[in-house]
């Protein structure tokens, strides 16, 4: 499998939360993974309850079954900045005056591809680092990317920095980035909810990544609420079967089924009820089909009514197991 996992949505549709669980699926049988942000939102240390990230790589969590543990790092695009100047031209102290004097803020401002370098140039070079033994630090690394709308041109950093340098260390940070993120060693999964907007901008998304030649993983659809009603109901809320319905609601106890009877008001409710479930169904089964068109994997995680939480966390890192995206 992939060791570098970008995940990437549409807004509201729960992408760090996947970034999350997934982090946590892939950590499992004492391997190590890393877990990526770089909008600077601090959304995985809410989702861990823990503190806010620094600018260093810090264990958030333990797998659950195999002892495996996930680091996590908040990339800051000026701290980047400072450790490449430090790396490509030895500033030190002088780098440091420069982030004092706004030079560094300017910079990532005013040049926003260097930006892009500098945030998917951490990634990788944590996916290619090795300790002294010769072994990858992290078995995968996990980045929680900018929403579907900007992935591509988030990762396409070629493009990006071709106006600014056709050569020298920039240019070769870069080549070295995309070296990393066109190989078999990346893929890149969009996360959607069974709705029309969300399902359309992955299509959107997937082309677009295509186009620019980066591998698209899998679709992880997020949130999916159970079919409480088989087909046969479905179709009886859809006809007029008030007489019947109120007669089931009688011999179930609650109430007298004659007009005006406390069974025989419940009817219309319920079939309200029923009629907008079954409308609900048959959209997400027409989403399902848009997603089903695209040609790849896909994945389904529950909606958890009681809202995110650690629990529910590795919950749906079990569950993302269980769909073998973590193999």
């Amino acid at each position: 499998m992939s060791r570098l996992q970008v995940v990437s949505g549409k807004g509201g549709t729960g992408k760090t939360t996947v970034a999350a669980a997934l982090a946590l699926a892939l950590a499992r049988e004492g391997g190590r993974t890393l877990l990526v942000e770089v909008e600077g939102r601090q959304g995985l240390a809410q989702l861990f309850g823990a503190e806010a990230l620094p600018y260093e790589e810090r264990k958030i969590a333990v797998a659950p079954g195999g002892g495996g543990e996930v680091y996590a790092l908040a990339i800051d695009a000026e701290r980047a900045l400072l450790d490449y100047l430090q790396m490509f031209y030895k500033l030190g102290s002088a780098g440091r005056a420069l982030k004092k004097l706004g030079a560094i803020d300017f910079a990532t401002t005013i040049a926003p591809g260097l930006r892009d370098v500098l945030l998917t140039g951490k990634a990788c070079e944590a996916v290619r680092r090795k300790d002294k033994t010769g072994r990858f630090v992290y078995d995968h690394v996990i980045m929680d990317a900018p929403p579907t709308g900007r992935i591509t041109r988030f990762l396409n950093v070629n493009d990006e920095v071709a106006g600014l340098a056709r050569f020298g260390p920039i240019h070769n940070q870069a080549q070295a980035v995309m070296k990393v993120l066109k190989s078999p060693e990346t893929a890149v999964h969009l996360v959607t909810l069974l709705e029309e907007m969300p399902v359309q901008e992955t299509a959107d998304g997937i082309a677009e990544l295509r186009r620019a030649g980066l591998p698209v993983g899998r679709v992880v659809v997020n949130m999916v609420r159970p079919h409480h009603l088989d087909v046969d109901t479905l179709r009886t809320a859809a006809g007029d079967h008030r007489a019947e319905v109120a007669r089931a609601l009688s011999r179930a106890g609650l109430g007298a089924a004659r007009r005006g009877g406390p069974a025989e008001r419940l009817v219309d409710p319920l079939l309200a009820e029923a009629a907008e479930h079954a409308g609900r169904v048959e959209l997400e089964r027409e989403q399902r089909a848009v997603l089903d068109g695209l040609g790849l994997p896909t994945y389904e995680l529950p909606l958890l009514g009681a809202g995110m939480d650690l629990a529910g966390l590795y919950g749906l890192a079990k569950e993302l197991r269980k769909q073998t995206v973590a193999e």
